[in-house]
């Protein structure tokens, strides 16, 4: 079994920062590509950023230059560090992780975490 705890998430107001961290653990043999993804009620989830294993990164229009995703391959955890919030920001963001499972099947499949709530009050 594979499980990613997502935590770091709360209430922030405008301008401020937050820092979510994603662990990865269980019958692990490889990680891929991380990522983090929001969703409000009513839609549908979207990208927020992604990191490869060799650290490429792609981030979502509506927040470059404010997120950062990075990660710490030794621990399987990925991190999203947010910078100056604005309500817009608000949503339930999810933790997502392609991993290779030991002795499973050869390829990876996509892990999601339970998601974390992030508010920001204006």
């Amino acid at each position: 079994q594979v499980q990613l705890v997502e935590s770091g998430g709360g209430l922030v107001q405008a301008g401020g920062s937050l820092r979510l961290s994603c662990a990865a653990s269980g019958s692990i043999a490889s990680i891929n590509a991380m990522g983090w993804y929001r969703q409000v009620p009513g839609k549908e989830r979207v990208l927020v950023a992604r990191i490869t294993t060799d650290g490429s990164t792609d981030y979502a229009y509506s927040v470059k230059g404010r997120f950062t995703i990075s990660r710490e391959n030794a621990k399987n955890t990925v991190y999203l560090q947010m910078n100056s919030l604005t309500p817009e920001d608000t949503a339930v963001y999810y933790c997502n992780a392609n991993i290779r499972r030991l002795n499973y099947r050869n390829y990876g499949e996509p892990y999601w975490g339970q998601g974390t709530q992030v508010t920001v009050s204006s």
